[in-house]
């Protein structure tokens, strides 16, 4: 009998977005810019930014898999000239004002998102001041655009024959650190028409840009949309607000991937099963990471609506954090049996692998999932 060749990782994750049959489970990670770094001094790869070709990631993102993320193909901050102004550093943080003029204080011994402070842009009059006025120039368009990361990425995962994804920020989390969490959310039950108008917008400018770096450097494999609409158990918002303000511009935007043939995975943080409907509709074709902690169920979401989109993570990182094999043992055998059933998911952790987590201890989890995840 002849034997068949192993599906490259581009043929493997385009069969999964699909449900077609593969060989073996997908896999993803993201990885604390602490971790990458502890790893590295310990000798494991030649360098931190090494660590997703040491284990073989199918997935590749425009903006690498460490996070802090080094930077997006798409340069959505108003202020282009702004940089980043340190305001106030200490040991430990470092208080940050932005091209949007938010205040944001980075942790220095953590990844993970900023503290929101400060903000200029309040209310209707900071956005139509400070914001709106850049984001429709369209004469900044050429500098919004970084195709040299692009391009970059694209020829590597030609040549290693990786799935490509183009990582762009969603409507909401393109608005949350502009004018933080409160503000935005305030706005959203007093002044749905004015955040409305900013999440339009936002995905207005985000396919302009990408029709552009389409058309001069070709198109990926899929679109990778960041928009952490959850916190722990809890939605930001309620099904009923999400679809009036936030709907319009997803959709609009997967809509747009939809046409070039490109699958839309969503990465969305915190707890959403309770908006999946409306996403689903919106366009998803894979949700990520499906965060534990945060009250979201892996194998209650693949029974669910696990055989009409793929599913990317829901492995409870708190089990690698013990460093104790036989709890990641048990996490992958309870989980991954029914995650894998009729093709459809990646493997990955529910969120990313900080610095608690041991080499070894990674190690093992991806030899042992790959090992169990085979078709």
């Amino acid at each position: 009998m002849k034997k068949t060749s192993p599906l490259t990782s581009k043929e493997r994750i385009s069969r999964i977005l699909k449900h077609q049959p593969v060989d073996r489970v997908g896999l993803f990670e993201v990885f604390w810019r602490e971790t990458a770094d502890k790893w590295h001094a310990q000798g494991k790869f030649k360098a931190p930014e090494d660590v997703s070709d040491h284990f073989g990631l199918d997935v590749r993102r425009t903006s690498g898999e460490i996070t802090p993320m080094p930077g997006n193909v798409l340069e959505m901050v108003a202020d282009l000239d702004a940089g980043q102004v340190i305001v106030e550093e200490t040991d430990t943080a470092k208080l940050v004002r932005d091209g949007n003029g938010a205040l944001l204080r980075w942790l220095k011994n953590g990844s993970g998102a900023p503290e929101h402070v400060d903000f200029s842009v309040r209310d209707r009059t900071g956005w139509e001041e400070h914001i709106k006025p850049r984001l429709t120039d369209l004469s900044l368009d050429p500098r919004r655009i970084r195709d040299d990361r692009y391009r970059q990425m694209k020829e590597k995962c030609a040549r290693q024959e990786l799935f490509l994804s183009c990582g762009v920020v969603g409507a909401f989390d393109l608005m949350s650190p502009m004018c933080g969490h409160e503000y935005l959310l305030m706005g959203m039950a007093l002044d749905e028409p004015w955040v409305t108008e900013m999440a339009d917008l936002f995905a207005t400018v985000t396919i302009r840009l990408l029709e552009q770096l389409f058309a001069k450097e070709g198109l990926p494999d899929g679109l990778w949309v960041w928009d952490d609409l959850g916190f722990k158990n809890k939605p930001f918002m309620s099904p009923a607000m999400y679809r009036q303000i936030i709907f319009p511009a997803h959709k609009r935007l997967f809509d747009f991937a939809h046409s070039k043939g490109l699958p839309v995975v969503l990465h969305c943080d915190g707890f959403v099963e309770e908006l999946l409907p409306s996403l689903m509709e919106a366009g998803i074709n894979c949700l990520q990471p499906i965060e534990t902690k945060a009250g979201m169920d892996l194998l209650k979401i693949k029974k669910d609506v696990g055989d009409r989109i793929a599913l990317i993570g829901g492995m409870d990182a708190r089990a690698l954090e013990t460093n104790n094999l036989a709890v990641v043992d048990e996490e992958l055998a309870r989980k991954l049996p029914g995650a894998m059933a009729g093709s459809g998911y990646v493997l990955q952790v529910d969120h990313s692998v900080s610095s608690l987590v041991d080499y070894a201890t990674y190690r093992h989890f991806v030899e042992k999932g790959l090992a169990m995840g085979t078709y």
